[in-house]
């Protein structure tokens, strides 16, 4: 699989991969265990990488690296979007969401940006997209998932802030975008 390291904010470390041929879960697991290596300075083989076990119906398991059986203090963030993948790799600590799109959407894909968006030009697609992922990414690190939906996040004009009115803070927005891929994270936290 081919995956290139991406340009991230001091304290969170990402990369890019991307193969058809390799399923989304080993994608994740791949780009885990080669980010965690570099992190410790050891070999990609001594990091293991597991799903925690599901808490409930409808929870999103997270993976866990350890190594020599001993769990590495590290929170991963995935996002995936047809063949292309993207883990980010920093400290528990810091929110942190990541979306990952493809700079051409189907007709389906647009119509539901197109409902939720705040945007007043809907037919400017690149725009449109582009201010998708950034409200993906929050609502990635704000964590509550679906249970927010999509039109209550809040950018700010510069695209650079966003935020959910019902939060007292909220998250810087950086664009990662590569290769094709319209990549956004959102980390951080800011007062709103």
């Amino acid at each position: 699989m081919e995956s290139i390291p991406l340009d991230t904010p001091d304290g969170i470390t990402a990369r890019l991969g991307w193969n058809p041929s390799v399923s989304v879960h080993d994608r994740r697991r791949i780009l885990t265990r080669e980010i965690i290596a570099g992190l410790v300075r050891c070999d990609p083989k001594e990091i293991r990488i597991e799903r925690e076990p599901p808490r409930g119906y409808g929870y999103h398991t997270r993976l866990i690296a350890s190594r020599d059986g001993v769990d590495l203090p590290y929170a991963v963030k995935t996002a995936s979007f047809r063949a292309a993948t993207v883990v980010a790799v920093a400290a528990p600590s810091m929110p942190l969401g990541i979306d990952v799109r493809d700079m051409h959407p189907d007709a389906a894909d647009i119509h539901m940006m197109q409902k939720h968006s705040h945007l007043l030009d809907e037919s400017n697609i690149p725009a449109l997209v582009d201010h998708w992922a950034k409200v993906q990414a929050v609502l990635e690190a704000d964590g509550r998932g679906v249970r927010v939906a999509a039109d209550h996040v809040r950018l700010d004009p510069t695209g650079r802030k966003g935020w959910l009115p019902d939060r007292k803070s909220g998250y810087h927005l950086a664009d990662l975008s590569r290769e094709g891929w319209i990549i956004t994270m959102a980390y951080g936290s800011l007062s709103v």
